[in-house]
């Protein structure tokens, strides 16, 4: 706007759409830019606002476009005091993702006829930002918190989910799938039998809690948020038909780093999120000692290596020439290119990276090559 303005010498007035349409948000943030290319005023981001400015329109201009005008009027330009300047505090880049998040999933909520959401709190970081989110959004009152633990779960994270609704003020159900896990066990026990112990097992338990969350969602209407984040829904670390059902996923398109910094952004400004939540090493808790990193690469290169692949279309070997371990990285682009049939599969998210899963790109779930 600002160089469209100078290099036509005329005053822009750029107006722009607040609010969420699936996964856009607009952001607001309309501007006036002069014939000198000075933005003079802007609107507020992700929310409406009404923005009135005055314009220094040189007086010689004016009277051309009014053909004549009298000595009265002239007085009048000079002498009427100028409206003040609205003084806009500009967000940094983490605070402008977090209201984009925040706007987004508000307006899906309440455009689609919804009142409240449903969440499965697993003491996780992903949960309690998605959690933090949808209070900040919706209200306590409308966001109810399911913490379901198994074998595995630690008391560490029922500690942490109980410490997360306490401070947020949210209802928390605390429902065991212990009993129905055992269940399943042993119906499939004699079609197991031969086979070893595998992700199967661990996959059982975030169908049941799947499952759980949508028979909320039938019986009282809840929308469930489901938690995963880019990088998860990147490399496939999810479950079809488990963690991934639900009707929206508020963090499908931020990466894991991202999650950390968006944690401790909203901490910033009230502490909601305990601190051990932020701190702790990652884990699925679906089998004895897990943690993320047992399957992925440490998030701080996962990330890199996604962003160059999925955001910037590198290939491998650009990739590797950005100092990454060749090995490393044919895992990394394997499992992306795998996992393209559950993104397929899974609900809407909120766009706020350059390239997001699904509207902007779209690969085949077959194919004969690799990144």
């Amino acid at each position: 706007m600002r160089g469209q303005a100078k290099q036509n010498r005329i005053f822009i007035c750029y107006t722009n759409l607040v609010g969420g349409q699936d996964e856009l948000v607009f952001d607001g943030q309309s501007l006036i830019a002069d014939n000198e290319g000075s933005v003079i005023a802007k609107a507020e981001a992700f929310q409406e606002d009404l923005l009135i400015a005055d314009l220094a329109i040189p007086e010689g201009k004016l009277a051309r476009s009014k053909k004549v005008i009298t000595i009265t009027e002239r007085a009048v330009i000079k002498t009427r005091a100028r409206l003040p300047k609205k003084d806009i505090k500009p967000l940094g880049p983490v605070a402008l993702d977090y209201q984009a998040l925040a706007l987004g999933l508000r307006d899906y909520v309440t455009k689609n006829g919804f009142k409240k959401v449903v969440i499965g709190l697993s003491g996780g970081i992903d949960s309690a930002l998605v959690a933090v989110l949808a209070v900040d959004a919706l209200e306590a009152e409308n966001v109810i918190g399911v913490f379901m633990p198994s074998r595995y779960s630690s008391p560490e994270s029922e500690t942490d989910a109980t410490g997360l609704a306490r401070n947020l003020g949210i209802k928390l159900l605390n429902i065991s799938i212990e009993q129905i896990y055992k269940i399943y066990l042993m119906v499939l026990e004699p079609h197991f039998l031969e086979a070893k112990k595998n992700i199967a097992e661990e996959n059982l338990q975030a169908r049941i809690r799947g499952n759980i969350l949508m028979a909320l969602s039938n019986k009282f209407g809840w929308l469930v948020l489901t938690t995963g984040n880019k990088s998860e829904m990147s490399t496939g670390y999810a479950t079809l038909y488990g963690d991934m059902a639900g009707g929206f996923a508020v963090i499908k398109d931020v990466p894991k780093m991202l999650v950390y910094k968006l944690a401790r952004y909203r901490n910033a400004l009230s502490f909601l999120i305990p601190q051990r939540v932020i701190t702790k090493e990652p884990t699925a808790e679906l089998k004895p000692n897990q943690k993320d990193t047992d399957t992925l690469p440490p998030y701080e290169t996962l990330d890199r290596i996604l962003k160059a692949y999925v955001e910037a279309d590198k290939d491998l070997t650009k990739i590797i020439s950005l100092g990454f371990d060749k090995e490393t990285v044919l895992r990394v682009l394997g499992m992306v290119d795998r996992s393209e049939y559950k993104r397929r599969q899974s609900p809407p998210g909120i766009k706020i990276t350059p390239k997001a899963f699904g509207r902007d790109r779209r690969m085949p779930i077959t194919n004969r090559y690799r990144g």
